[in-house]
């Protein structure tokens, strides 16, 4: 779920959640929103859904695209206290799955001769030293051994910090503002963590390079550039580029954070916060309808050439990641629960302080489900193993 301080592979990310169940269940009953669409009413679908508030989290919304059409619905409440419901196509915070899109653009600019996939990123970015065996293409797969920025571990299983993102340093600080190139030199103060392209290891400094290559590049902002290529020509009115603004701009559900003070439980509202300590590796707002039709677009082959899609999914062996994306074909492992028929997929998710986003499709993008769930992060990650068994009930519903 999360884009900080993930271990090895993506999985711990999005172990970091938690939501108090007494909390939960002093609420008053939450029921399941009406669909969007005309079809059926999915029972399956909001089966899934209330299953999700059963087990903790506050609030959920899901939208899936198949050949029975579009259907979209929440479940749960749009703020604690409150007994509305989520909106359907409400905005949220996307965490990871903005890398995705970070992805794309770099490969869209290599589509034009103006970044090489297989040169050294040093070339482009003279002025932070990297190890010139740094491909672009090894920041977009995460195997250039480059230190995440958001905490890391060493060799013998040592963890070591980074920019703060949990606890309560966190959320007193949690206004903060970042600079790309400041997280950019804090990680490169420390030793990559393995030899460039010899290993796989999540790490959220590798998108903020790619995001200064966009910038360095082109010329224009990296704001600038995604929404002139991705955002204004897929439509994607609901997908926010916020840069250090902590606002979440339209209809939205409210996340949480819980955390010990004196050695009293608080828990806080941080919906609004400062999302900068994160930049191009998952500071992105959108909705369910604009992630259903970025991956459809994408894998449809509306955003980069056939032969640069073909790159974007074709897996590191280690981790089923191929440039942005994760892929699950039968053959390669993944943190995330593929769906249990064997139907081969291609996703993204996500997770910032109290959201979780969910994005995955057919390899073809003809079928996908995206979806938002709030919840009561902690620092012991406490909804971790309700998020997983919740994802492959989705998978299942929708792929199976």
């Amino acid at each position: 779920m999360h884009n900080t301080a993930e271990t090895s592979s993506k999985g711990r990310a999005f172990r970091r959640a938690g939501v108090v169940a007494a909390l939960v269940a002093g609420l008053v009953a939450p029921g399941v929103a009406a669909a969007e669409s005309t079809e059926a009413q999915r029972p399956e679908l909001q089966a899934v859904m209330q299953q999700f508030i059963d087990t903790g989290f506050t609030g959920v919304q899901l939208r899936v695209n198949d050949e029975r059409g579009e259907w979209a619905g929440s479940a749960g409440v749009r703020k604690l206290g409150q007994a509305a419901k989520p909106p359907t196509n409400g905005l949220f915070r996307i965490g990871s799955v903005t890398k995705t899109i970070t992805a794309t653009v770099v490969l869209q600019l290599v589509a034009d001769g103006k970044i090489g996939l297989d040169d050294p990123a040093a070339g482009y970015l003279p002025e932070f030293g990297l190890d010139r065996r740094i491909t672009v293409r090894m920041l977009l797969q995460h195997t250039s051994g480059v230190f995440n920025h958001t905490g890391d571990y060493t060799a013998d299983g040592t963890y070591e910090p980074g920019v703060t993102w949990s606890g309560q340093d966190w959320v007193t600080d949690r206004f903060r503002s970042y600079r790309p190139e400041e997280l950019v030199r804090l990680a490169l103060a420390k030793p990559l963590r393995f030899e460039p392209g010899t290993a796989w290891r999540y790490s959220n400094t590798n998108y903020v390079l790619a995001r200064l290559l966009i910038e360095r590049a082109t010329g224009h902002s990296y704001v600038e550039e995604t929404q002139r290529r991705i955002l204004r020509p897929l439509g994607l009115r609901g997908t926010v580029m916020p840069g250090t603004s902590p606002e979440i701009p339209g209809p939205h559900a409210h996340g949480y954070y819980r955390y010990e003070e004196n050695g009293e439980p608080r828990t806080v509202d941080v919906t609004r916060q400062d999302p900068s300590w994160i930049s191009a590796g998952g500071d992105l707002i959108s909705t369910t309808k604009d992630l259903q039709k970025f991956i459809s677009a994408l894998l449809g082959g509306r955003l980069v050439p056939a032969p640069l899609l073909a790159e974007m999914r074709t897996p590191d062996p280690a981790m089923g990641y191929g440039l942005g994306l994760f892929v699950q074909d039968g053959t390669t492992e993944s943190p995330f629960p593929p769906p249990s028929c064997g139907a081969p997929v291609v996703h993204h998710n996500g997770n910032v302080q109290g959201y979780a986003t969910v994005m995955y499709s057919s390899p073809d993008g003809s079928r996908t489900v995206t979806g938002s769930l709030t919840y009561v992060d902690d620092a012991a990650q406490s909804v971790g193993g309700a998020f997983q068994a919740g994802l492959q009930r989705v998978v299942d519903a929708v792929f199976c």
